[in-house]
């Protein structure tokens, strides 16, 4: 998959109300879920134990939520290489939803359009609305917009 790239305030905007991109699918397995577990210190049955989670409510292990959103940054960087900038900050998440539990051994995608962009006095304020596609499931595992500032060199 190519990546877009985005040089410039100017760039970005030609995206407004469009598909940036897609992400190549990522696998979430089980040592995946467990590497976050020991990361977070969430070690909750339900991501862990494979034995007990086989009785469960889907029948297996299901990803953490938060290892899902955990993802996004490596995913948008599939997506998009943005460059010229003295910085980039994560400003913030709005309306994420989790939709559908990510089981143990299925692949992720982003899928994510320009929702709006601003300039603010020189920064580039840009709200991405994304979806955490699961593959071969018609429900996402997430949705939400992500705001970043883009901090361009002038």
């Amino acid at each position: 998959m190519s990546k877009v790239v985005i040089n410039s305030h100017k760039e970005f905007e030609q995206f407004l109300g469009n598909r940036i991109g897609e992400s190549d699918w990522i696998l979430v397995d089980q040592d995946r879920i467990n590497k976050f577990a020991d990361a977070t210190n969430d070690h909750q049955w339900i991501h862990v134990d494979v034995e007990r989670a086989k009785e469960g409510p889907f029948g297996q292990t299901i990803a953490h939520g938060y290892l899902s959103v955990s993802l996004l940054p490596c995913l948008w960087e599939q997506i998009a290489k943005v460059n010229n900038l003295k910085m980039m900050v994560n400003y913030g998440m709005d309306k994420l939803k989790f939709g559908k539990p990510v089981l143990s051994g299925q692949s992720v995608r982003m899928v994510v359009d320009l929702q709006s962009i601003a300039d603010l006095r020189g920064i580039t304020k840009v709200e991405l609305k994304f979806c955490l596609e699961i593959q071969g499931e018609k429900k996402h595992a997430l949705d939400g917009i992500a705001t970043f500032l883009y901090y361009f060199e002038a």
